[in-house]
């Protein structure tokens, strides 16, 4: 138990993050944090390492993340086209860019957020993601331009 505690602890940040990024919202967030580590805590998986265990953790929030929007609770309680509680991030300066990329579609926001905040590689990406590395590289050129245009041209995103 203490070596799953020890994961928790290392990786904690980058999952809320990751799931913020992706609800957009605190309370859905901590709900996806929670779920997430419940399941690591539960699985028999057997992991071949850390970065097995990164990706598995990565996979299970985007997917917990997306199956926020699909239950039948959220459906009736909170429309998408209604949402208006943005994340708060630590990084004053760049507010205006973290709120331009949790507006983007799910797919781009993915990529974005670790690419750029959690400082990945296209190839670390698309390993996590299960896609190819052109997929990656095609979601973050779209995603660049998609920010590019909510920003009108203020940052530089190469």
């Amino acid at each position: 138990m203490d070596e799953k505690r020890q994961i928790v602890e290392k990786y904690f940040d980058m999952i809320y993050k990751l799931a913020l990024s992706q609800t957009k919202n605190r309370e859905h967030a901590d709900d996806v944090v929670q779920e997430v580590f419940l399941r690591y805590i539960k699985t028999d998986t057997d992991f071949e390492g850390d970065e097995h265990i990164k990706a598995w953790l990565i996979r299970v929030t985007l997917n917990c993340s997306k199956s926020i929007f699909t239950t039948s609770w959220h459906k009736k309680t909170v429309p998408l086209s209604e949402r208006e509680d943005m994340p708060v991030f630590d990084a004053n300066e760049k507010s205006d860019v973290y709120y331009a990329v949790a507006e983007l579609p799910q797919k781009y926001r993915a990529v974005i957020h670790l690419f750029y905040y959690e400082d990945m590689s296209v190839e670390q990406i698309s390993k996590y993601l299960g896609t190819n590395p052109s997929t990656v590289k095609s979601q973050l050129s779209r995603g660049r331009k998609m920010l590019g245009e909510k920003l009108k041209g203020g940052y530089d995103f190469v």
